[in-house]
């Protein structure tokens, strides 16, 4: 049987965690991908054929790929999201799908706070006027007592929830499959809503969710222009939840006082992409389970799966 397992991830790539040695302990042989960079399919192609095992981050995964990955039994994931697996082909040649559960929510609920105050007191806007030799001062709000709404109430919804209310603010989540006994706050400050309340009156909304199965963004143009005039949306779940363009519009019209988002479609974006001119559009690399200790929860929960699918 081979013994080589791919390690992909950027941030494992970059820097390598000590529980990647539990696999060379356990006889494995490992195979970086570059490093802190995510791998194209010609890299994966060449990389994958003689591998058994795979620790993989958010890099797009093909089909052609996975037929070439002869010897593949298991991918493990150092995150929760599938979305960028062909999960029926995997199912077809018999690959195991792994997922680290929870292992970076902290990491990307704490962001997801950061990025709320970011929009609320338009730090990035302001800070970069002021390097540039601007005294331009603009009035923000407050978090006290605005609603909070999650769109996905999973394992980061439920903190960021727990977080926004120790802010004071209001809280609410909707979710398809909504677990009702996740019930923080006996005062009301927290409750479960519809996808048509949640649009409508959500001062600030956050995504949590995974994208449609049909590729359509969840937030199209026509979700946009329903939204709260001077809503703020927050998106650290996947690009491909929002219409680009319907953001750009609702910005420049108004209704939305900021858009601030970890996540594009591609990654890195592309030079022109217009979020990273726009002045009320907040950015951040892809940094949201990108702490010490979520990487580490996150690596250290994918070699267990691992270990544990191969043997």
């Amino acid at each position: 049987m081979s013994r080589r397992v791919l390690i992909s991830p950027r941030s494992l790539t970059e820097k390598r965690e000590p529980v990647l040695r539990l696999l060379e302990a356990a006889g494995f042989e490992l195979v970086f991908a570059n490093p802190g960079r995510t791998p194209t399919e010609e890299q994966l192609l060449e990389l994958l054929p003689e591998c058994v095992g795979w620790i993989a981050g958010v890099e797009p995964i093909s089909e052609r790929v996975l037929r070439a990955a002869k010897k593949l039994r298991v991918i493990s994931r150092n995150g929760t999201g599938t979305d960028n697996i062909p999960l029926g082909v995997a199912k077809e040649l018999g690959i195991r799908i792994e997922r680290a559960e929870g292992a970076n929510a902290r990491g990307v609920a704490e962001l997801t706070i950061a990025l709320m105050f970011a929009a609320l007191r338009n730090i990035p806007e302001l800070h970069h006027a002021l390097r540039c030799g601007q005294w331009q001062r603009r009035g923000g709000i407050e978090i006290s007592d605005r609603l909070v709404v999650l769109i996905g109430c999973g394992a980061v919804g439920r903190l960021v929830i727990q977080m926004a209310l120790g802010l004071s603010a209001r809280t609410a989540a909707y979710d398809p499959f909504p677990n009702y006994s996740f019930m923080p706050a006996g005062d009301g400050r927290f409750r479960w809503i519809s996808f048509e309340e949640a649009i409508n009156t959500g001062d600030l909304i956050s995504l949590h969710c995974p994208p449609l199965e049909n590729g359509a963004p969840l937030f199209s143009r026509s979700v946009l222009e329903r939204l709260k005039d001077g809503c703020c949306l927050v998106n650290t779940a996947r690009a491909t939840l929002v219409d680009e363009a319907g953001v750009l519009d609702s910005l420049d019209k108004g209704r939305l006082r900021a858009y601030a988002t970890d996540v594009f479609d591609p990654e890195p974006p592309l030079a022109r992409s217009p979020f990273l001119s726009h002045p009320r559009v907040i950015t951040t690399p892809h940094i949201g389970g990108f702490t010490e200790e979520s990487v580490r929860r996150a690596a250290e929960a994918a070699v267990h799966n691992l270990l544990a699918a191969l043997h």
